[in-house]
């Protein structure tokens, strides 16, 4: 009987794979930080410090600046994300129309801050400054989807729907 441990017998991790074909898509672009970042990103949901470190070694570039440009931009993130994002809007029109006690009643709700995720990963909350659909104010979108004209009441089966 053979070592299970041995390398030659683990089964490779199949997004350390599809990070390996990114690598190689991008070798020797000049760059090609911003896309390995995103593809990065696609294929772990966020982007963990280990794969920050191998971006900085394969791309050859100081993993200060590697996490400087995560850190800049906010469509990176360096925790897991939930699989269903929480946006509010907290704009003009939303807030004169109690989007305040809409984001409140969903911080409750779910037990997180503004920024946070819930242990269990299903939901993330994040406030932002406008949605675009003021004529339906207070507005949310879970995902893709815009939830409208929001009571408190409403939340809850809401989110009930993002299983």
């Amino acid at each position: 009987m053979s070592c299970q441990c041995a390398p030659e017998n683990r089964t490779p991790d199949p997004k350390q794979v599809k990070l390996g074909e990114v690598f190689a898509k991008y070798k020797g672009v000049k760059g090609a930080l911003i896309p390995v970042l995103q593809e990065a990103q696609d294929i772990y949901g966020y982007l963990p410090a280990d794969v920050l470190r191998q971006i900085s070694l394969e791309l050859k570039i100081p993993l200060s600046k590697v996490y400087g440009v995560v850190t800049f931009y906010a469509q990176f993130h360096l925790e897991p994300r939930g699989r269903n994002i929480i946006k509010v809007c907290l704009g003009t029109a939303c807030h004169v129309r109690g989007g305040a006690k809409i984001f409140e009643t969903i911080q409750k709700e779910l037990g997180v801050a503004d920024g946070e995720t819930t242990e269990d990963l299903r939901f993330t909350l994040e406030s932002i400054a406008c949605i675009g659909a003021c004529g339906l104010a207070p507005v949310i979108m879970v995902n893709d989807d815009t939830h409208g004209r929001l009571t408190p009441d409403k939340v809850k089966a809401i989110l009930a729907q993002y299983e």
